[in-house]
């Protein structure tokens, strides 16, 4: 749950900074996506927190 809390949070302010500067770029589609998928917990989420967890134990340290 900690995670995905702070997934929430860390998308949210890039999707934030994104929209404020404008950068209109593949990877602010991804962030909106990703920041949508948590945010409305639908039916999809569960296979997307399957990928981020992966990603997250992927990194050294964690």
């Amino acid at each position: 749950m900690a995670f995905t809390v702070s997934a929430l949070v860390l998308f949210g302010v890039l999707l934030t900074l994104l929209m404020r500067y404008r950068a209109l770029t593949t990877g602010a589609a991804i962030v909106a996506l990703l920041f949508g998928f948590y945010l409305a917990r639908s039916t999809a989420a569960p296979s997307i927190d399957h990928i981020m967890t992966a990603l997250k134990d992927a990194i050294p340290g964690n």
